[in-house]
């Protein structure tokens, strides 16, 4: 969903089998960088400590700001793309240990104990002792898992090639405010028939989805540092104040507070 060129390409993982159940990862991402289409056998739960980290799939797009957590299934085709300069960790997962996670990739909340649980399992060695200290740790990090609220980072796309069409452009242009009617003329579909076949592909109104990406693609901006109301414009809203209306009702925080320094 980012809207930036993408020139530095990263290598993934070369395992073919896990070497333990769980294997933490620490890396970074340059600005612009690019994992391309890939899947896993296992579950991957990549975690953005700075930096907003945005996951495609097939089926839509899952942002993970400081402090939120993207999971990946098994054998979900996907890519990594970051605008600014991210720090990473990863948890590769086997899919035993998640069979309550559901078949769908997601963004949650990460709670203060599943942070530092986090930092100390990515400090373990890949090949840690089975059943001692460091496989112990890693089970508790597991179970909490389980209780982290699902948090809405994630734009569903729809299937239809003229759906495909609007939110593509729309993702280019965010502040585009043609009407749902403008829309449905520029690709041939009448205000009503748009409106019930995009509720139907993406489980979201067309109103809804507008706001959802707008709010998502200002996440980069917010991350840099740039003020609310250069944000606000940029995506489309006509004030701040109604920018963080919105942002507060999707996100339940506003800019500010999702982004303050922790400990602040």
């Amino acid at each position: 969903m980012s809207q930036n060129s993408h020139n530095i390409i990263l290598r993934l993982p070369s395992y073919q089998t896990l070497p333990r159940p769980v294997v933490a990862r620490i890396g970074d991402r340059l600005p612009g960088s690019l994992t391309p289409w890939h899947s896993h056998r296992w579950w991957q739960l990549t975690w953005a400590m700075s930096g907003v980290l945005a996951i495609e799939t097939q089926d839509g797009s899952f942002m993970a700001p400081p402090e939120r957590m993207i999971w990946i299934p098994p054998g979900i085709e996907h890519q990594a793309t970051n605008a600014p300069l991210t720090e990473m960790r990863n948890l590769y997962v086997d899919h035993s240990l998640m069979e309550w996670a559901g078949p769908h990739c997601r963004v949650v909340r990460i709670t203060p104990l599943v942070r530092e649980l986090m930092l100390a399992v990515t400090t373990l060695p890949e090949d840690y002792e089975p059943s001692g200290e460091a496989e112990r740790l890693i089970q508790v990090l597991v179970d909490q898992l389980k209780h982290l609220p699902e948090v809405a980072f994630n734009l569903p796309m729809p299937t239809d090639p003229r759906l495909r069409r609007i939110c593509s452009e729309l993702q280019n242009r965010p502040d585009d405010t043609r009407t749902m009617a403008a829309w449905g003329e520029r690709v041939g579909l009448s205000e009503r028939s748009l409106a019930r076949l995009f509720v139907h592909q993406s489980g979201m109104s067309f109103g809804d989805w507008r706001q959802r990406l707008r709010l998502l693609l200002a996440l980069n901006g917010l991350e840099r540092g740039e003020r609310v109301t250069r944000v606000a414009l940029d995506a489309g809203y006509a004030s701040p104040s109604a920018f963080i209306a919105a942002f507060r009702r999707n996100f339940g925080l506003t800019p500010t507070e999702m982004f303050k320094p922790q400990g602040a």
